[in-house]
């Protein structure tokens, strides 16, 4: 059957550069790509395809294209939208060189520099290669092998190996090796369709396999196995054509684990590693890799004296007084923005009543993350996040539209009963604040309010000297609420985003939304092009229903004196202990003078200067600067390196021509000089850097 391709831009093709017309069951992704140029080809990991219709004779349950994603626990961290579960079915990843079953309206290729989902797919086919290798070598039983946010891994048993069966490093040069030979050999990814039976059968004497098919896939249903080589895996895909694509692999690390996670199960070890479609990408990444050794907040926070933690209460920092310079001054340049916004900050109760999180719904999905209590014989608990406590606020009087909006800003302190395994740095705590606020609008007034979020978020992230890509994140499948509404906000939130970045200068995350509305997500990237996500807005329709809320519209006909608010959850830091995390290796514990807990060390050149220094120090300690003496017995230039080594922002050298004209010899942490100014013309200048945030 001929059939006919539209790209993003409209364009429609029908044939290829000879002119044979496409067909169904014959023409791949790889060959429409081929009649626009043989280079995209080449350069695409996977196509996005929402077909118009499919073939009649095409069958999604017969083609395995409604069978249980096996992977899809393993793969929660990256927040891949399940293709099949999309309120549009049409709408798929889909194999370069596997053959199209339809029209498509809309044909995209993917490429690994530009796409998520096309980085996913290469480092889950780059899994299967890892897995290829350590059948090869070792002659271990793979479990699985998930891409993951920056590369993968794979499980595997290695109980009748030789040794004592645990990885070390000197396993990842041979490991290498024999990837490389897979690469190589440009093993085709090859689909096959089976039957439960026939997957059993395949997987016969591989006990991990055979437990995934007997309780993943239905009885009487079909699923999917991916061949590479020698390998043949239980997989979904898609995949890259072949083995070729990876140029370039590295193995990372590797650790002990238990099948499924239960320490009563059999152990495993786990190899990690990541690939590039480039060399250079892997020799920029090793770079990177070294700098974030470098700059790893843990190291710097105690090298600078920051924080400390302690066994007696895990996964809860200490902020030692430097440390809590940083992160008062990161709330109080967000209470700045609120203050010039239009926010009102409120404080609310750190601990609840139970029945407050099963009204709001957190209790169903929630409970085991938070630290619950018996009070007077009922249960209560410290609170995980504010907004259930902000909708008790507006609950609280009779609200008019005149009021609207409102937005709540809140830095309570959250409590989450985090996993001790799981705890990591600053980055995954039990204690945490959170640059929290909720607003309350009319529908007509969602798009004003997106629009104002996303110019904060831009204002802090600009300061932040970090860049960011958006997202809209649509309407999932198990989405609650009416349709209409939810076509309603997107649209808002798609007019907001056109006029705040301009059309193209976001992209559409189908299906990914909260199940209580669409949100907006902010990947911000840090000095290693790393991303990290911390700003977000989220739309919310079930919280007011939930409390009841409501406001006078001011219209007197029957039925439409009332209406219910739209929740706008957004946060600009996120958690500040993990936005400090972020800081604190995207400056690499160089921190710009305003956010700088060190900014003045004031060095006397002999100690018949010591009483004018501190002089001058306490001059600028009035005026709100972090300004220190070294009247130590350590000799002049030690004192400027031992200042510059603890990234105190400005040295301030003070000699006998300084003392006399009233003035200080300035110096920057990386040695340069600036020269003489007068203390006053100093404190001006150092206001200016303060106010303007450098």
């Amino acid at each position: 059957v001929d059939i006919e391709v539209t790209m993003p831009d409209g364009k429609t093709l029908s044939a290829d550069k000879e002119g044979n017309n496409y067909q169904a069951w014959r023409t791949t992704p790889f060959d429409v790509a081929c009649t626009i140029s043989r280079g995209l080809a080449d350069s695409t990991c996977v196509a996005r395809v929402t077909y118009s219709a499919f073939v009649s004779d095409y069958d999604l349950a017969e083609d395995g294209m409604d069978a249980v994603d096996t992977l899809a626990d393993s793969m929660a961290e990256l927040s891949v939208e399940d293709e099949a579960d999309e309120k549009n079915k049409m709408t798929m990843l889909w194999d370069m060189t596997r053959p199209l079953v339809g029209s498509v309206s809309k044909m995209e290729f993917l490429k690994f520099d530009d796409e998520t989902d096309a980085r996913t797919v290469f480092w889950h086919s780059s899994a299967h290669v890892l897995g290829e290798a350590l059948e090869r070598l070792y002659g271990s039983r793979l479990t699985i092998g998930p891409p993951l946010a920056g590369g993968f891994y794979y499980d595997s048993y290695m109980g009748e190996s030789g040794g004592d069966g645990a990885f070390k490093e000197d396993d990842y040069k041979p490991v290498e090796a024999e990837v490389q030979k897979i690469v190589k050999q440009k093993q085709k990814f090859e689909r096959m369709v089976v039957t439960k039976e026939e997957a059993l059968e395949m997987f016969e004497g591989n006990p991990f396999k055979e437990q995934i098919i007997s309780t993943k896939i239905p009885d009487g249903t079909r699923t999917t196995v991916y061949r590479c080589g020698d390998l043949v895996d239980l997989c979904r895909g898609p995949h890259v054509p072949n083995t070729g694509r990876i140029k370039a692999f590295a193995a990372t690390r590797h650790s002990a684990t238990n099948w499924l996670g239960d320490t009563e199960n059999d152990s495993l070890q786990r190899m990690y590693g990541i690939s590039f479609p480039d060399k250079k990408m892997l020799k920029v990444w090793k770079e990177n890799q070294e700098k974030a050794k470098e700059r790893d907040h843990r190291r710097i926070a105690v090298k600078q004296d920051l924080i400390m933690f302690h066994e007696l209460s895990a996964g809860s920092a200490f902020w030692l007084p430097h440390g809590a310079r940083i992160y008062n001054k990161l709330i109080s340049f967000i209470k700045e923005h609120y203050w010039k916004r239009g926010y009102d900050e409120i404080i609310t109760p750190n601990v609840y009543n139970l029945d407050l999180w099963h009204q709001s719904g957190h209790a169903m999905h929630y409970k085991d993350a938070m630290f619950c209590f018996e009070v007077e014989g009922k249960e209560w608990a410290m609170k995980p996040m504010n907004c259930p406590g902000h909708c008790l606020m507006f609950g609280g009087k009779i609200r008019s539209y005149r009021d609207l909006p409102l937005r709540f800003a809140d830095f309570g302190v959250l409590h989450r009963n985090e996993l001790s395994g799981a705890l990591s740095g600053l980055t995954r705590v039990r204690r945490f604040q959170q640059d929290d606020a909720h607003i309350y609008c009319r529908e007509d007034q969602i798009e004003d309010e997106v629009i104002g979020a996303l110019d904060f978020m831009k204002s802090v992230y600009t300061t932040f000297g970090m860049t960011y890509k958006l997202e809209l994140s649509t309407r999932p499948k198990k989405a609650l609420g009416d349709k209409e509404l939810w076509d309603r906000a997107e649209a808002a939130l798609a007019r907001a985003m056109d006029n705040f970045a301009g059309k193209g200068g976001w992209r559409e995350n189908p299906g990914d939304g909260a199940f209580y509305g669409p949100k907006i997500d902010i990947k911000v990237m840090d000095a290693m092009e790393r991303v990290h996500q911390c700003a977000t807005i989220q739309l919310d329709f079930q919280l007011p229903i939930r409390f009841g809320l409501e406001y006078n519209t001011g219209i007197k006909e029957e039925g439409k004196q009332f209406a219910r608010p739209v929740m706008v959850h957004r946060a600009m830091l996120g958690s500040v202990e993990r936005m400090f995390a972020v800081l604190c290796e995207h400056y690499g514990g160089k921190w710009p003078f305003w956010l700088s807990p060190r900014q003045v060390m004031i060095v006397p050149v002999h100690k018949e200067w010591n009483e004018y220094c501190q002089e001058v120090r306490d001059r600028l300690h009035a005026e709100g600067f972090y300004a220190d003496v070294d009247l130590s017995k350590a000799t002049f230039q030690k004192k400027v390196r031992n200042a510059q080594v603890d990234q105190y922002n400005f040295q301030l050298v003070v000699g006998k021509a300084e003392v006399e004209n009233g003035t200080v010899n300035i110096r920057t942490r990386d040695n340069k000089v600036e020269g003489e100014k007068k203390v006053e013309d100093l404190i001006a200048y150092l206001k200016e850097m303060q106010a303007e945030h450098k």
